[in-house]
């Protein structure tokens, strides 16, 4: 029940009773759901700038881990780019220079990275500073990979025609030191065994028994195993590719047919007196670009030092030619 107030009525000498008001009523509590829902916002407000909510402290936290993460994955960054600068440096001052092979630019290297902003859509964040940062080291480092990657394959290529260019070269003697009598005349003017006039001999002899096995001095391919060529008797030629050809003269018999393939060492024929032949012997000339050169030049294959010295100073002395 609810209390009933009155009030003194000094015009009537008596007291009335208060009457509600409905109206009254509704003010009173308009008024006080308004002040107590500014009240409740003021809270919140002021509790949401001093105190986290568990959400915000989950968010805070994984947001310091990202920022761990980047910076860990920036430290990653500089030793990567270290060892590729590394391996950038080998790849322009040895292995493009001794396979003869021009060194990349430092700006092709890292090229392709001006002019349109490709981050646009990273801006505008707090953290967009250290995420762009990551992203550009990212790519120049992606850049710099495929260019290193594409560098090795052609380093790859020079390698395997390197190895194929030197094992094609002319660069043995066509008779084993084991088998040979004697080298009997070398590269230059030495007195024709029949006319006994100076003549220019264009390659060496080896003098060694008929039957003494001969041997491929490089890679290549037999274009020719016949006795249709003036003097040489029975010979066989070899292309070796880039330009070189060495060829094998007064041989006894042969062991190889024209077009086959051998490699340096491959058992190709035996030495004989056919032709224009003083003795048994390997008449040896290496020709490039289809001029005759000193064989000599090529006797790096097997020889040590001392034995190149000695071979250089026989086949230095003007004697007589066999053939």
């Amino acid at each position: 029940m609810s209390k009933v107030k009155y009030y003194y009525d000094a015009e009537s000498l008596s007291y009335k009773k208060i009457e509600k008001r409905k109206r009254n009523t509704l003010k009173y509590a308009s008024i006080f759901i308004l002040a107590s829902a500014l009240f409740a916002f003021l809270f919140v407000f002021l509790a949401s700038q001093f105190v986290q909510s568990p959400k915000e402290r989950a968010l805070a936290r994984e947001l310091q881990h990202m920022e761990l993460q980047y910076q860990l994955l920036n430290k990653k960054m500089d030793e990567a780019q270290a060892v590729l600068a590394n391996i950038e440096e080998r790849d322009n001052s040895i292995y493009r220079l001794y396979f003869e092979a021009n060194p990349i630019p430092e700006e092709q290297r890292k090229a392709g990275f001006g002019g349109v902003n490709r981050y646009k859509n990273l801006e505008g964040f707090d953290n967009s500073k250290i995420i762009i940062e990551t992203n550009k080291r990212m790519d120049i480092l992606q850049k710099q990979i495929v260019v290193q990657s594409k560098s090795l394959d052609e380093i790859a290529v020079l390698a395997a025609d390197k190895e194929k260019f030197l094992s094609s070269i002319p660069a043995i003697q066509p008779i084993s030191n084991e088998d040979l009598t004697r080298m009997a005349s070398g590269y230059g003017y030495r007195t024709d065994p029949f006319t006994k006039a100076k003549k220019f001999h264009y390659g060496m002899d080896f003098t060694a028994p008929q039957g003494t096995p001969v041997y491929a001095t490089g890679d290549g391919v037999v274009t020719r195993a016949d006795n249709a060529s003036s003097g040489y008797g029975n010979h066989i030629r070899i292309d070796h590719g880039y330009g070189y050809v060495s060829l094998y003269g007064h041989l006894y018999k042969y062991n190889v047919r024209v077009n086959q393939k051998v490699k340096r060492g491959d058992l190709i024929g035996f030495v004989g007196s056919t032709g224009r032949s003083q003795a048994p012997h390997i008449h040896y000339e290496v020709f490039k670009d289809d001029e005759r050169i000193n064989p000599m030049n090529f006797y790096y294959g097997h020889l040590s030092a001392e034995e190149y010295s000695i071979l250089l100073e026989r086949a230095s002395l003007e004697n007589q030619s066999l053939d």
